[in-house]
C-alpha cells in the first residue's frame, strides 16, 4: 500500500509539473505573436526636403514610438538602403505624391504592416507599393521559411540529446555534430531551394544551416557533457523554446515587445534566421552580428564539449 501511494504522489507530481510547464510555454509562444506591432522599426524617407519634414513629423506625432526614422537624398538611396537591411522600408515623396518601397524578403509581415500603417499618406488615394527585395514567388507570404526553420531547431536539439545518450565518447561527440551540421545543411538548403523558399547561393544557404545547427546541437550537447542529463533540459529551453518565439522569424524583432526582440537575436534561433535571409535574399548584407552570434554559440558548445573530455580523462587517469 504504501509503495503504491509513493507512485501515486509521484505520478501527481509529474503530471502537475507537466502541466505547468505547457502552460507557461504556451503563453510564452502566444505572447510575442499576440503582441506584434512595430517598434522603432528601421524606415527611411526620400524626397524634398519640406515634404520629408512634413512626413517624418506625421510619423513621429501619430505613431510615438513606432519608427526609427531616418532621412536620405532620394530614391535610389532608399533603395539600396533596403538592399542593405539597414531600413524595412522607405517613403518616397516626388511630384506624384508619396509611394511606398519595402523589401518584403526581409519580412512580408513588416511589408504589410507598413502598407496599412502609411496608407493615410496618400490623403484619401492608395498609396503606390513598390517591392524592392521581394519574398520568392514560391513562398510570397513566408510562411514556407517559417515553417521549415521548427523542424531544423527541433532535429538539431533531437541530435545533441541522442549523442549523449548513444555516443560514450567526448570527442566522438565532439566530430559527429560536425559531420551532422555538414550533412544537415547540404540536404536542407537543398530542400529548401528545391521548394523555392530560399534563393541565392546555395553554398552560402547550406553553409549557415550547417553553423545553425551546430550551435544548437554543440550547445545541447556540451552543457550535457558537462552537467549530464539536466544539461539537455537547460539546452532545450534555452536554445530552442525559450529563443524560437522571440526570434522574429514569422515577423520582424522590431515587432517583438522590447527587449525580447533584441534577446531573440542573441540566440540561434533568431541569429539563424536573420542570417538565412541575409544570406539568401541579400547577398550577405546584414550578416556580420548573426554570423558571431551563431559562431559563439557553435564554440562555446564545442568547447563545452572538450571540457567534459578533459575532466573525465583527468578522472580516469
Amino acid at each position: 500500500m504504501a509503495r503504491e501511494s509513493t507512485h501515486a504522489r509521484r505520478a501527481v507530481l509529474v503530471v502537475a509539473g507537466v502541466v505547468i510547464l505547457q502552460a507557461l510555454l504556451v503563453t510564452w509562444f502566444a505572447w510575442p505573436s499576440k503582441n506584434l506591432a512595430p517598434r522603432d522599426l528601421p524606415i527611411v524617407v526620400a524626397g524634398p526636403a519640406p515634404a520629408v519634414a512634413g512626413v517624418v513629423d506625421r510619423l513621429r506625432t501619430e505613431r510615438p514610438g513606432a519608427f526609427q526614422v531616418g532621412t536620405v537624398a532620394d530614391s535610389s538611396a532608399a533603395d539600396a538602403a533596403l538592399r542593405n537591411r539597414t531600413a524595412y522600408a522607405a517613403i518616397v515623396i516626388d511630384r506624384s505624391g508619396p509611394s511606398l518601397h519595402v523589401a518584403s524578403a526581409a519580412s512580408p509581415t513588416v511589408a504589410t504592416l507598413l502598407a496599412q500603417a502609411t496608407g493615410e499618406l496618400g490623403n484619401g488615394q492608395p498609396v503606390p507599393v513598390v517591392d524592392v527585395v521581394p519574398s520568392p514567388s514560391a513562398d510570397p507570404r513566408g510562411a514556407a521559411f517559417a515553417a521549415s526553420f521548427l523542424p531544423l531547431l527541433i532535429t538539431s536539439l533531437a541530435c545533441g540529446a541522442a549523442l549523449l545518450f548513444v555516443v560514450g565518447s567526448h570527442l566522438t561527440r565532439l566530430v559527429a555534430v560536425l559531420g551532422f551540421g555538414i550533412v544537415a545543411g547540404l540536404a536542407t538548403a537543398a530542400a529548401m531551394h528545391g521548394l523555392g523558399v530560399i534563393t541565392g547561393s546555395y553554398p552560402l544557404s547550406a553553409g549557415v544551416i550547417a553553423l545553425v545547427t551546430v550551435a544548437i546541437s554543440g550547445t545541447v550537447t556540451g552543457l550535457g557533457a558537462v552537467l549530464g542529463p539536466a544539461g539537455i533540459g537547460i539546452g532545450a529551453l534555452l536554445v530552442v523554446f525559450f529563443g524560437n518565439p522571440i526570434s522574429g522569424l514569422t515577423g520582424a524583432p522590431e515587432l517583438l515587445p522590447k527587449p525580447w526582440g533584441t534577446v531573440g537575436q542573441l540566440l540561434p534561433p533568431g541569429a539563424g534566421a536573420t542570417l538565412l535571409r541575409s544570406t539568401a535574399f541579400f547577398d550577405g548584407a546584414g550578416a556580420a552580428r548573426p554570423l558571431w552570434v551563431l559562431a559563439a554559440w557553435s564554440v562555446a558548445g564545442l568547447g563545452l564539449t572538450l571540457v567534459g573530455h578533459y575532466r573525465d580523462a583527468g578522472r580516469t587517469g
